[in-house]
C-alpha cells in the first residue's frame, strides 16, 4: 500500500516550491504527527524542525485544538461573511484586536498570508482614492522582501530565484535596501541600518507624493534566509513613513503569534503598523485562516453611503470560516493559559546557546536567531565568508540527510531554517541542533 501510495503522489500531485523531479528521487508522504514529531507512511519518526512550514505552535493533536474543531463542527461548517457575520469570526475578530497592536481596531478576514497582503494593498490603494488622493499609487517593497505568492505579493517582493519569471505579470514598485549585517560591506549592524535608512529616506523624499504605501516582514526576512534586522531599523522605518505621509503595511505571517518571543515581532520596537498581515500561527497550525488588521482613521475612510462607492469589494469564498476561526480562539486562549509567549522568550535564550555549538563546524559562516526564527548560513570559507557555489546546492543536501537522521526541514538556498513547534522543550531542542550539526558535518566533508 505505501508504495502505490508513493507512485500516486508520483503521477498525479505538483507540490508547491518543489521542483517534482527532486521529490521522484526522495518521496516522502507524511500520514501521522504527535506532539513536535511526524511520521510517515512506512512508520518512521521525524522531528518537526520547521513547523510544518513555520506555522505549527502547540505540536501536533493538541487535544484542546482538536475538540473546538470538533465542537464547532457539531454546530455548523462554514457559511459565509458576504453581508452577514457568523459567531466564531465576531468573537476571534475581538480577541485579535485584543492581542494587536493598539491602533489596529479592524479585522477582514481571509486563507492566507499571501491574501492577507494582498488585502492590504487593496486597501492602501483605495484608501488614497477614497479621501481624495489618486495621485499615491505606488508601493515600497524592501529588497530580498517575501509576502507570497499572488500577483500582488509578488509585485512587492523581490527574491529574484521566485520572483523573476513573473516580471511581465507585475506591477512596479520601488526597492529599499534592507539591512543583512552578514553580508554588508562593514559588518557592523549600526552602519549597515542607517545606511539603509538613509537610501530609504532619499527614496521617500523624492517619490512620497506618489507612495501609497511601504510593506515590510516585521523584524526577520524570512525568505531571503532569516535575515535578522538590527535594532532599531524598523522603528527607523515607521518614522520615516510618518514623516513622508506613507502607510506601513506589516507582514507578521511567519513572524506572529509568539514565534519571536513577543506575540508579535513589531512589539520588540513597540512599532504601530497602519496594516498587520497575520496567518500561519493564528489557528496553531490546524486551518487555514488569515487576516488583515488595520486602524479605525482607514476604516472610516470606507464607511458611507453605498453609492459613493468607497465600498471595499473584496472576499474570498471561506473567509471568516467558523471551523478556522472556532480553533484560532482556543489557539489564543492557550497562548494565555500556557503563557506560550513568555515560554518562548525563555526557551529562546538556551535555544540560542545551543545553537552556538553550530560555529565549531568550519562551513557554518552565520548563525541567525530571533526567539524561534532560525537561519544557519553555510558558507565555503567560514573566515572569507565565501558562499558555496549555488549549483553544489549544499542546503538541500543537508536537508535531507537531516530526514535521514530523523528531523524535517527546508532550506533556503545555502541557509538552513530551524523553526521548531513553540512548544518544543529545551532537550528537545538539543536533540534536533544535535541531528543538523551531525547532517552538516557529514554533507561538508563531501563538498567541501
Amino acid at each position: 500500500m505505501q508504495q502505490e501510495l508513493i507512485e500516486k503522489s508520483k503521477k498525479h500531485l505538483w507540490l508547491p516550491f518543489t521542483q517534482m523531479k527532486d521529490y521522484d528521487l526522495d518521496p516522502l508522504i507524511i500520514e501521522e504527527g504527535k506532539g513536535v514529531k511526524v511520521k510517515d507512511i512506512y512508520g518512521k519518526e521525524y522531528y518537526d524542525g520547521f513547523s510544518s512550514v513555520w506555522l505549527n505552535v502547540h505540536g501536533h493533536r493538541k487535544q484542546k485544538l482538536d475538540e473546538a474543531i470538533k465542537q464547532q463542527l457539531e454546530k455548523i461548517a462554514h457559511s459565509t461573511l458576504l453581508g452577514m457575520t457568523n459567531v466564531p469570526a465576531t468573537e476571534l475578530a475581538e480577541e485579535l484586536v485584543k492581542v494587536s497592536p493598539e491602533n489596529l481596531t479592524r479585522v477582514f478576514y481571509s486563507d492566507s498570508g499571501a491574501t492577507a497582503m494582498e488585502i492590504a494593498l487593496k486597501m492602501a490603494f483605495q484608501y488614497w482614492m477614497n479621501i481624495g488622493r489618486p495621485e499615491k499609487q505606488k508601493f515600497i517593497a524592501m529588497q530580498n522582501g517575501y509576502h507570497g505568492d499572488t500577483i500582488g505579493a509578488v509585485s512587492v517582493g523581490s527574491i529574484e530565484l521566485f520572483h523573476h519569471i513573473y516580471g511581465p505579470l507585475m506591477f512596479e514598485s520601488y526597492k529599499a535596501p534592507t539591512p543583512y549585517v552578514y553580508r554588508s560591506s562593514s559588518g557592523d549592524p549600526i552602519q549597515c541600518r542607517d545606511t539603509c535608512l538613509y537610501a530609504l529616506e532619499q527614496l521617500l523624499m523624492e517619490k512620497h507624493a506618489e507612495i501609497a504605501a511601504l510593506s515590510i516582514e516585521s523584524m526577520v526576512q524570512g525568505a531571503s534566509g532569516m535575515i535578522v534586522m538590527p535594532d532599531g531599523f524598523l522603528t527607523g522605518v515607521r518614522e520615516l513613513c510618518d514623516q513622508y505621509n506613507i502607510l506601513m503595511i506589516v507582514d507578521e505571517v511567519a513572524t506572529g503569534f509568539g514565534r519571536t518571543g513577543k506575540m508579535f515581532a513589531c512589539e520588540h520596537e513597540q512599532v504601530q503598523p497602519d496594516f498587520m498581515a497575520v496567518g500561519k500561527g493564528i489557528t496553531g497550525g490546524y486551518l487555514p485562516i488569515a487576516a488583515t488588521l488595520t486602524t479605525e482613521d482607514i476604516y472610516q475612510a470606507f464607511y458611507d453611503d453605498y453609492n459613493q462607492m468607497k465600498t471595499f469589494f473584496h472576499g474570498h469564498s471561506y473567509t471568516g470560516n467558523q471551523l478556522g476561526c472556532a480553533v484560532a480562539l482556543e489557539n489564543i486562549t492557550l497562548f494565555k493559559e500556557e503563557q506560550i509567549v513568555e515560554s518562548v522568550a525563555t526557551k529562546a535564550k538556551e535555544m540560542g546557546k545551543i545553537l552556538q555549538q553550530l560555529y565549531a563546524l568550519p562551513t557554518v559562516g552565520d548563525v541567525r536567531q530571533l526567539g524561534f526564527m532560525c537561519g544557519i548560513e553555510l558558507v565555503a570559507n567560514q573566515e572569507t565568508r565565501e558562499p558555496f557555489p549555488p549549483e553544489k546546492r549544499v542546503g538541500y543536501l543537508v536537508s535531507l540527510k537531516m530526514r535521514d537522521l530523523g528531523m524535517l526541514t527546508r532550506p533556503i538556498g545555502n541557509t538552513i531554517v530551524f523553526m521548531p513547534p513553540l512548544a518544543t522543550t529545551v532537550e528537545e531542542i538539543e536533540a534536533m541542533v544535535g541531528i543538523m550539526k551531525a547532517a552538516i558535518h557529514e554533507v561538508s566533508h563531501v563538498v567541501v
